[in-house]
């Protein structure tokens, strides 16, 4: 019997489905030679610090840090998981040959793995790799399952990633909780949350921090068009007045006209993260809520595999697209043009060097068998639209710049026309039939006003001219207009995205951004839960579409002083470094050697620290748990008392009147800790 084991119940009755299993049973579906059962996402989990001895149990400073010999696996304690992890166990223990159907990418391998592990799986193991759950995709994945063993790289990455995180977790939340928490506030620190909480801390600062300084800009209205003074910001008033003086009730003369004609290539196609960005701006989605509703799409057969961070597809796909644009039917105005034609195939679209374990996300070329949920529906048409798109030829438009002059003062416009859309006709065409794009944009908020200087010169970008004609002059009316220079705006889901994806360096080229990925913070499919961990542990908050960090984020990364913890551009290359584990260009042991000397001297450094970094203590509304279940057993209080010395180790913990110090502090052990 080959026993087919899939991440959820709904994708594993859609492999029964294709295999010819019909028979259900309680935990599995059976029939044609094959068990197909499922998990629940994660059944396992890395073992806590209690499960490997009782002296990690308490939380105290002298157990630090936390390093087991050998990491271990346990069982989710739960009654529905213990259950099916049962049955699970019992097919896998009499299967001929097991068939790994778990997400493709480096968790859906962790997970598989270690229920694997966990029930003691010993016959041969095939992986299944698809990227939709089509019929025909999982048909033709059976065609060409590999033995799983060609997928150890990914596994050790998923495993190194779990790892990393436990020791530096687990370590690091001890240690500051203890050090410096108050009335029993658990800090928690994490690998990528806590440099995402720091890029936020730091444009907060940036912005209280900000003094803004008054500037002048001169233009003038010359045949209802604004020009504006090539000199640019004035920065006193009297230099801007001494202009204008100069050129009031004097005639303004055109001087030049220059046009040049520009193309603008399509947009790329979606990887997870520019999705949620786009989600974000256009519709108000937070990137959790988007993830979600693409994962249920994927789930439909309506999109391929969501949890990506390459925007190219592989060769292969192309003699598919074809197919994947007549099956959209709902679009057909819109491929129309496209269909019974070669297909333009561009290197922005199509490069096997870019894409390693999955394509871009696209449409499989099924309609929905009914209509989709409003917010469902505006993540679809967004997939559909810029699939279809990057098949239309490029935007075609004009520059034209008009200079002009009076008494030696050159003033500048410039004006964009769009001579051909190109694929301009599908991005702002309107929705499908049977879209009802008002409710869909219900939940959706207001973009973020850009500044008056963008505004301005987002206005001029598209507004189209009038005919002028050089050396022509007339009456024209100046003005000289105070400014104010404005402070870095706040992030929002979609700013921080991007911000992760290239380690908090603001990148606007999508090319280098690109290049950028292998460097940013957490992975696509992981950014969005950092981004919910850090609104539950009471870090940030929103207000309107703005993220915030509360009194205890700002608190929390102004007494980390230890850049390792905090700094984004190094947590992106820890990140690389697992990219290169999984495609076998780093050691998976060497990358866990070296986050294990990493929180050992962190571990050291706080240890020693004797300055008067700032108590946290709980937020007035509930204190934040840990995702450690023991975390309840912490305290920074008395619990410690009696603990070996962890500065010397020969002393005890004793308590005075206003800290905790060494035993052995007439010996020469300077070790304290104030209340």
């Amino acid at each position: 019997m080959i026993v087919c084991i899939a991440e959820k119940p709904s994708v594993a009755r859609e492999i029964a489905n294709v295999l010819g299993a019909k028979q259900s049973h309680d935990g599995y579906i059976e029939g044609n030679g094959y068990q197909v059962t499922w998990t629940f996402g994660h059944l396992c989990t890395l073992k806590e610090p209690h499960d490997y001895t009782t002296m990690w149990k308490q939380w105290s400073l002298s157990s630090l840090p936390m390093v087991p010999p050998k990491f271990g696996i346990k069982l989710i304690d739960s009654p529905s998981i213990k259950k099916q992890f049962g049955i699970i166990e019992g097919l896998m223990q009499k299967a001929d040959r097991i068939v790994n159907c778990g997400d493709a990418g480096q968790e859906g391998e962790l997970i598989q793995r270690w229920v694997m592990q966990k029930a003691r799986a010993n016959c041969p193991v095939d992986r299944l790799w698809i990227s939709s759950l089509t019929e025909e995709s999982i048909r033709e994945g059976f065609k060409q399952l590999k033995e799983q063993s060609n997928y150890q790289p990914l596994y050790e990455a998923g495993l190194s990633r779990a790892i990393g995180d436990w020791l530096l977790g687990m370590n690091a939340t001890r240690l500051y909780t203890l050090k410096y928490g108050k009335d029993r506030q658990v800090l928690s620190i994490g690998r990528v949350q806590t440099p995402t909480l720091a890029l936020i801390v730091k444009r907060y600062h940036e912005i209280q921090n900000f003094k803004p300084t008054a500037y002048w800009v001169l233009s003038t209205i010359y045949r209802d068009t604004t020009f504006t003074a090539t000199k640019g910001k004035y920065q006193s008033v009297e230099e801007g007045q001494e202009d204008l003086q100069r050129i009031i009730g004097k005639e303004f003369t055109i001087t030049d006209i220059s046009t040049k004609k520009g193309k603008e290539a399509p947009p790329r196609l979606y990887d997870l993260t520019s999705l949620q960005v786009e989600c974000n701006k256009k519709y108000g989605f937070s990137a959790e809520q988007t993830l979600q509703l693409i994962q249920s799409l994927y789930e439909k057969k309506l999109t391929t595999y969501p949890r990506v961070d390459t925007t190219y597809l592989s060769d292969d796909i192309y003699p598919k697209c074809p197919g994947i644009l007549k099956g959209i039917t709902n679009y057909s105005a819109l491929t129309a043009p496209l269909l019974g034609k070669k297909l333009p195939k561009s290197k922005k679209v199509f490069d096997n060097s870019k894409v390693s374990d999955h394509h871009a996300i696209i449409p499989t070329g099924l309609n929905p068998k009914s209509p989709l949920p409003a917010q469902e529906a505006c993540v679809y048409d967004e997939v559909c639209r810029h699939f279809i798109a990057v098949f239309y030829p490029d935007c075609v438009f004009s520059n034209t710049n008009v200079t002009g002059i009076v008494e030696e003062v050159q003033f500048k416009t410039t004006g964009k026309q769009i001579l051909d859309p190109g694929w301009r006709v599908v991005i702002k065409a309107e929705a499908p039939s049977g879209k009802d794009k008002s409710e869909a944009k219900a939940d959706s908020k207001s973009k973020a006003k850009s500044s008056d200087d963008e505004d301005e010169e987002n206005k001029n970008e598209e507004r189209v001219l009038p005919l002028f004609v050089k050396g022509e002059h007339g009456p024209h009316e100046p003005t000289l207009s105070e400014k104010w220079t404005k402070p870095p705006k706040p992030y929002t889901e979609a700013t921080l995205l991007r911000a992760m994806e290239t380690a908090g360096k603001t990148v606007d080229d999508e090319s280098l951004r690109e290049v950028m990925k292998e460097n940013g913070i957490g992975r696509p499919s992981t950014r969005a839960a950092i981004i919910e961990t850090l609104f539950k542990r009471n870090y940030i908050k929103k207000i309107r579409k703005s993220l915030e960090p509360t009194p205890t984020g700002i608190e929390l990364i102004s007494l980390i002083r230890e850049e390792l913890l905090k700094s984004a551009e190094l947590t992106g290359i820890w990140e690389k470094k697992l990219r290169q584990i999984e495609q076998k260009q780093y050691s998976a042991q060497q990358f866990i050697d070296e986050l294990k000397q990493m929180v050992n001297d962190i571990v050291l450094q706080v240890l020693r620290d004797d300055s008067d970094r700032r108590k946290i203590a709980a937020p007035s509304s509930a204190a934040v748990n840990s995702n450690n279940s023991d975390s309840n057993n912490a305290s920074a209080a008395d619990s410690i008392i009696g603990q070996p010395c962890p500065l010397c180790g020969k002393g005890r913990i004793i308590k005075g009147r206003t800290a905790y110090g060494c035993s052995e502090w007439k010996s020469g052990c300077g070790w304290r800790k104030a209340f």
